[in-house]
């Protein structure tokens, strides 16, 4: 595996352990934990494909990432 791959699979695999702990019930979607490992597992997820010139996942995953960012905000401006 190459370093692009080495990215890609962290990413990918820090958001299927925030969705597998959401479905557990030990996360719920408003968790700062959850919301970060999305936009940090989307993030590198994106950079990976960015890497690889794979445009359908630097557009998933480009959403993803501020979908999750826009949670962010939201989390820290309810806690205010």
């Amino acid at each position: 595996m190459n370093i692009n791959d080495w990215i890609g699979f962290i990413g990918v695999t820090i958001l299927l352990l925030a969705f597998l702990l959401n479905l557990r019930g030990r996360l719920s979607q408003n968790d700062l934990p959850y919301i970060l490992m999305n936009v940090i597992g989307a993030g590198l997820a994106g950079l990976a494909s960015v890497l690889i010139h794979y445009i359908p996942f630097v557009i998933l995953e480009g959403a993803w990432t501020l979908v999750s960012l826009a949670a962010l905000v939201k989390h820290f401006r309810a806690a205010k």
